[in-house]
């Protein structure tokens, strides 16, 4: 998109730039920089007041139309809300999955009744939501999922096992991918619950990272209930659903992601003029190869903005995921032998060993790899199907 700010975008920034200002003082102060990518940990009860603060302010779900609660912002305004949000250094939310991926699902798939019930309460940061994709045998091949409800009565009874499931031991709702029937092709007879977390047929077990951390988890369901109507879209119909909930998840608020990611490249910077490993004329090289790696994704970010992604998100993580991780690696050269040692026993990490331990993984969650190179080969290059078991 041609990203042109009028007076009143410009009027906007110095808006949103002044109240992070004044509001992330007193209390909330100490939460400046804290909840990023592998530290989710931190401070979770003082995040989630701030994001109600926020909400109560209208901060919240700015992208969302108002007649569902939002602040309608043009995509410029969102683009700056997002930017200056991060250059504020505030700390990371903890409602994006109920903000960024069940709300718009909901508006684009979901009954009155069920944006009635639920999109207020994502609005004003009441109800916090986990997302039941991932199973053991079912990663990024998500048509394989095993776990099934069927109808018994006035509810649906889940049972199954979930994993790699973000933040669901503070969430109170997950919207759960399962299989209600069964068709000629896997993606056939999935269905998109609404299942609440609260109850004695769930159990989730936190899974300790490389990081030291527990920001995701196994969730077991066994006679798990749900009410009949908390189905999105028709029972059966899930895969068209789930689908759409992947394409917003890579939207505009990725920019803010980019930023936190110039942000972590300065700090590998400085580390390097720190140890003097910047005088090493390769790892300048690569310093440089990073600013521009990043240049090029936020380029590509807004190239995309707007609505469902396609195709476009399989290259957006493809971009970033490589980037982030490669990144990691360099923060480790530049580190240099300091990088082996931890800050304090038994295992305190410093921000640069976080983020070689989390990038990690960067590459294989959120749709792996080789599961966007497949998406881009087949549905846009028209390349033929990979050979499958």
């Amino acid at each position: 998109m041609d990203l042109t700010y009028s007076a009143a975008d410009e009027e906007f920034r110095v808006e949103i730039r002044e109240w992070l200002e004044s509001n992330l003082s007193g209390r909330f102060a100490a939460l400046r920089g804290l909840g990023g990518s592998g530290r989710e940990h931190e401070a979770f009860e003082e995040r989630l007041e701030w994001n109600r603060h926020l909400a109560a302010a209208g901060w919240s779900c700015v992208a969302w139309p108002e007649e569902f609660g939002g602040r309608g912002l043009s995509l410029a305004q969102q683009v700056i809300f997002h930017e200056e949000y991060a250059r504020s250094d505030a700390p990371a939310r903890v409602n994006h999955l109920g903000e960024e991926l069940l709300g718009p699902t909901l508006m684009a798939h979901g009954t009155p009744e069920q944006q009635a019930r639920f999109l207020p309460k994502i609005v004003s940061v009441e109800e916090l939501w986990c997302q039941g994709y991932s199973e053991p045998g079912a990663g990024s091949d998500l048509a394989a999922v095993a776990t099934r409800a069927r109808l018994d009565g006035g509810s649906w009874v889940v049972d199954g096992q979930k994993v790699w499931t973000s933040l669901a031991q503070h969430a109170d709702w997950c919207f759960v991918i399962a299989r209600t029937g069964d068709g000629e092709r896997k993606h056939d007879g999935l269905s998109y619950l609404l299942v609440p977390m609260h109850q004695d047929g769930i159990e989730v077990r936190p899974i300790v990272q490389l990081t030291g951390t527990s920001e995701f988890n196994e969730v077991f369901f066994d006679g798990a209930l749900t009410d009949a109507d908390l189905v999105v879209g028709e029972p059966g119909g899930g895969w068209r659903v789930a689908m759409s909930t992947l394409g917003f998840e890579r939207g505009v608020s990725t920019l803010a992601q980019q930023i936190a990611f110039r942000r972590e490249l300065d700090v590998v910077i400085e580390t390097a003029r720190r140890t003097g490993a910047i005088d090493d004329p390769l790892l300048r090289d690569r310093l440089v190869q990073a600013h521009l790696g990043l240049e090029l994704i936020r380029l590509h970010a807004l190239r995309t903005l707007g609505g469902e992604q396609g195709y476009e998100a399989s290259v957006t993580k493809l971009l970033w995921s490589q980037w982030h991780r490669s990144l990691g690696e360099l923060a480790m050269a530049a580190a240099g032998p300091s990088a082996l040692t931890v800050a304090a026993p038994p295992y305190e990490l410093d921000e640069l060993q976080t983020l070689y331990l989390f990038s990690r993984a960067d590459t294989i969650y959120g749709g792996s790899d080789e599961i966007q190179r497949n998406v881009i080969a087949e549905r846009v290059l028209g390349l033929p199907r990979e050979a499958r078991p």
